[in-house]
């Protein structure tokens, strides 16, 4: 028996290694959650279907993520990090073949719905996960990675997927291809992960549907619900309707160029944090949330002036300042969770985040048939607008009232 349990404990990777790979697996699954995005555009001039079915293909998406967060989204606070990562790295894989299987826009939402459960139950799981196997001394490293992961992911797969569409002679087996095997191989590895979490009693009560956030962080998540609004709606926008907005306002017919839009958006957002760290992160966030709104204004104004070079600096400046922002909220907010309530409180952040993401961009969809698409996307910016400035303004309150105290 001595000998088999060493033997179990020589085949697991040691910590130091865990945290990359979990910091690795968990921005892949964004990767994969962006890159269908330029290919849109290519699946409608095939099959010929309408801009309001493009938008449902893009936020069913976001409502299966949030129906499995609001399922799965505690689980691996009772079973462990492991098991619930390896079964959503084998969903994401079938989603991929989905993907890469489909041949109409009915095969691309199942695909998208078998996504976004996946992406759902491991959100809060992986989220964890990398923030309990951060080193002892980089536990704000950890929370910062937890929180850039998602915008940097967001970012590679849109650019790398534009790539493909301008130069690959056959992009959706390459894109959708690569992303099975990576999901695959790191199924595999994730076997030999060290589980970070002692299971505990509840699993199956905690598959009944709820959103729950510890006592002690209700105070700062309703703070920072300006924020989750303003930058998750406006990420919607990018990722639903921004490849259309550049071919009928902009004239812009180019798969790179559309990956360069989203990857400009939250590749900035990504590299924010870091950029900003010196900041405490209510300073931070009051600073990202007024970039944020200037960034917006811009395109705004981008949209109304048919000017792509406005609209790519406005796009910069929005990113920038939304990934800052939501980094700085996501820094906050970890330290007051508790070990065994973390999965659950980034659960409930990532449920917040994904239905803004999802239904303003579906209520756009359908808005594109009466009013246009110039003008919804005017309107759509616009709002967005109004909630980043009234963050920033509370943002600067809250920084007022912490030099005073």
């Amino acid at each position: 028996m001595k000998s088999s349990s060493s033997s179990a404990t020589r085949w697991k990777l040691p910590s130091a290694a865990a945290f990359p790979l979990l910091a690795v697996l968990l921005f892949a699954f964004f990767v994969a959650g962006s890159a269908p995005s330029p290919l849109f555009v290519v699946f409608q001039q095939q099959w010929g279907f309408s801009p309001a079915l493009l938008t449902v293909a893009f936020a069913i998406y976001a409502i299966a993520l949030l129906a499995s967060l609001l399922v799965a989204g505690s689980l691996s606070d009772h079973i462990g990090r492991r098991p619930v990562v390896f079964t959503a790295l084998l969903l994401q894989a079938g989603a991929m073949l989905t993907f890469l299987l489909a041949e109409s826009i009915n095969g691309i939402i199942a695909a998208r719905i078998v996504q976004g459960i996946a992406t759902g139950m491991v959100s809060g799981a992986l989220t964890a996960a990398v923030v309990e196997a951060a080193p002892a001394a980089q536990k704000r490293l950890g929370a910062m990675i937890g929180s850039v992961s998602p915008l940097a992911g967001l970012a590679v797969g849109a650019l790398l997927t534009g790539i493909a569409v301008k130069f690959a002679l056959h992009p959706v087996p390459l894109v959708f291809g690569v992303l099975a095997a990576i999901c695959v191989v790191g199924a595999v590895a994730t076997l030999f992960l060290p589980e970070s979490v002692t299971p505990r009693p509840g699993a199956l009560a905690s598959l009944v549907p709820r959103i729950s956030i510890p006592v002690q962080a209700r105070a700062e998540f309703a703070r920072g619900l300006p924020t989750i609004l303003a930058v998750w709606s406006l990420a919607g926008l990018y990722l639903s309707l921004v490849p259309s907005m550049l071919q009928q306002i902009f004239g812009i017919h180019d798969g790179v160029v559309n990956g360069l839009a989203i990857a400009a958006f939250f590749g900035l957002g990504a590299a924010s944090p870091t950029l900003l760290k010196n900041l405490s992160p209510v300073r931070m966030s009051a600073v990202g949330m007024s970039v944020l709104a200037v960034g917006t204004g811009l395109v705004v104004v981008s949209l109304a002036t048919r000017s792509v070079a406005l609209f790519f600096v406005g796009t910069a400046l929005a990113g920038f300042g939304g990934g800052s922002a939501f980094s700085s909220q996501v820094q906050t907010l970890a330290p007051l969770a508790q070990p065994h309530q973390r999965a659950e409180l980034f659960a409930a952040l990532y449920a917040a985040s994904y239905l803004i993401f999802s239904v303003p961009a579906m209520l756009a969809g359908r808005l594109i048939a009466p009013l246009g698409l110039q003008a919804t996307a005017e309107g759509y910016a616009a709002l967005v607008l109004v909630v980043a400035a009234l963050g920033a303004w509370l943002r600067w309150g809250s920084v007022r009232a912490a030099a005073l105290r």
